[in-house]
């Protein structure tokens, strides 16, 4: 079963987390979706976060995880937000089990096939030797020299935690995306549509959704629309969480 933190009650929202990531880099738009009268589950999808790790990954049992959580905690019709990795596993969950989505939201992520383009984030977090006990300043420090970018190291030394005193580890399963790194760029099924109403944002600044892939998201997703976050990256929702927040709860309500 995935973990999760619950907050708040009142309609069912799912929020999933992108590649490398975990609930934890949602909690403080978590908690303002709670006071804004949803019931907000915050996922740690399998091999990320708390939740278990598995030889196995694709979005296929991504997808099938998500749905087995609503199973078991009851949750009939949910509004969901995925973003990157998370958001191809919310549409492809939306495709597949339409009933059970009212509105769907993707941050910064399409439909489309994404060639590997995480070779140097994955050659840093391998270059981390944790036989040799490194301290939080040392990790950074070897990550530093592969990844230029201060947002994305800081993005992946949330991942730390302490395995036992002195011992770091990542709470992600790196063995198996080193193996099975093709699985995050997969396209969604071509046959695969989703009627209902969807809320697709980007990036200004992030070439994940291009104004060429719009026909693509549409075929997919024919009632959708794209809003833009200006000077914002793919990790828009964290570097302007006032407009993210604002746009996803007006398309909510």
């Amino acid at each position: 079963m995935l973990y999760s933190k619950i907050e708040g009650s009142g309609q069912p929202l799912l929020i999933l987390h992108g590649f490398l990531g975990m609930s934890d880099n949602w909690k403080t738009l978590g908690t303002q979706f709670a006071a804004d009268g949803f019931e907000v589950h915050l996922l740690d999808l399998r091999n990320h976060g708390r939740s278990f790790h598995s030889e196995e990954f694709s979005y296929e049992l991504l997808a099938q995880d998500v749905f087995e959580y609503c199973q078991a905690n009851n949750l009939d019709k949910v509004d969901i937000i995925g973003h990157s990795m998370g958001g191809k596993t919310a549409m492809l969950f939306a495709t597949k089990h339409p009933e059970m989505v009212n509105k769907l939201i993707v941050a910064d992520i399409g439909p489309k096939f994404y060639p590997q383009h995480h070779q140097i984030i994955l050659a840093g977090l391998n270059a981390v030797d944790f036989a040799k006990k490194p301290s939080r300043s040392e990790v950074e420090e070897i990550l530093s020299q592969y990844i230029i970018d201060f947002g994305t190291r800081q993005f992946l030394m949330k991942g730390l935690y302490w395995k036992e005193p002195g011992q770091l580890a990542f709470r992600f399963n790196l063995e198996v995306f080193n193996k099975k790194m093709d699985e995050i760029g997969v396209a969604l099924p071509a046959d695969l549509v989703f009627n209902k109403h969807t809320l697709f944002i980007r990036g200004g600044n992030s070439n994940y959704i291009l104004d060429d892939d719009i026909q693509n998201i549409k075929q997919h997703f024919p009632d959708s629309a794209l809003e833009t976050i200006p000077n914002a990256g793919h990790w828009l929702h964290a570097e302007n969480p006032v407009l993210f927040h604002q746009m996803v709860f007006s398309f909510l309500k």
